[in-house]
């Protein structure tokens, strides 16, 4: 029970979190209006975002004013929650690519490029920073994160905005366990071990790399 409870906080943090950042980003674009982005800057402003939301994480799971699991587990499952959200994005951004670029049917990309390669590293580098917070905790109190966890908790305890993303992280909850039990049924029935067929792949090459940089 205190690993599902532990779970639904996150999620109710990750939501929060989401919807700071979007209004940060909503200022962002506004201030860029009318001027592409580049995938370099796409890619700085994702690592800010990643690096932000695993501080939080780091800190949500330092707090031991906060019951729940001891810190030691909290850390694993964090790490755990974390690299599956992470995991999550990847594929619906590599998704939302591919459709695009079936619908436009070569079309200039009005969107900014996904590039898997760089979604991979900054995944990556946000992980090895929340496993650096383990034995170097100090790295992680900042005045940035701090408000961003003071913020968090603050919207967390209001009524009505607090019961919305409550909402949202029950259904993060059932997402995840709904992920982890799929993993699971795929190991058992062998299907994770299936060599794929070549002949799809070649097809799947032939009509979209996800490492290649889309223009």
């Amino acid at each position: 029970m205190d690993l599902l409870n532990f779970i639904f906080r996150l999620g109710v943090v990750f939501a929060i979190f989401g919807f700071i950042w979007g209004l940060i980003s909503l200022g962002i674009r506004i201030l860029t209006m009318g001027r592409q982005k580049q995938t370099a800057e796409v890619y700085i402003l994702k690592a800010v975002q990643y690096l932000l939301l695993v501080d939080v994480t780091f800190l949500i799971c330092y707090d031991q004013s906060i019951k729940g699991l001891n810190y030691n587990s909290q850390l694993v499952f964090g790490t755990i929650v974390l690299l599956l959200y992470f995991v999550g994005k990847f594929q619906q951004r590599k998704n939302k690519q591919l459709l695009f670029s079936v619908y436009t049917n070569g079309m200039p990309n009005l969107e900014p490029t996904f590039n898997a390669k760089a979604e991979i590293a900054v995944i990556l580098m946000a992980i090895a920073a929340f496993v650096l917070f383990w034995f170097q905790p100090e790295f992680a109190i900042n005045p940035i994160s701090v408000w961003f966890k003071d913020s968090i908790l603050d919207i967390e305890s209001t009524p009505i905005f607090g019961f919305i993303f409550k909402v949202i992280g029950f259904f993060f909850l059932l997402n995840i366990i709904m992920k982890v039990v799929n993993s699971i049924l795929m190991l058992l029935s062998g299907k994770a071990f299936d060599k794929t067929d070549d002949s799809s792949n070649n097809n799947d090459d032939d009509h979209f790399d996800s490492f290649e940089e889309i223009k």
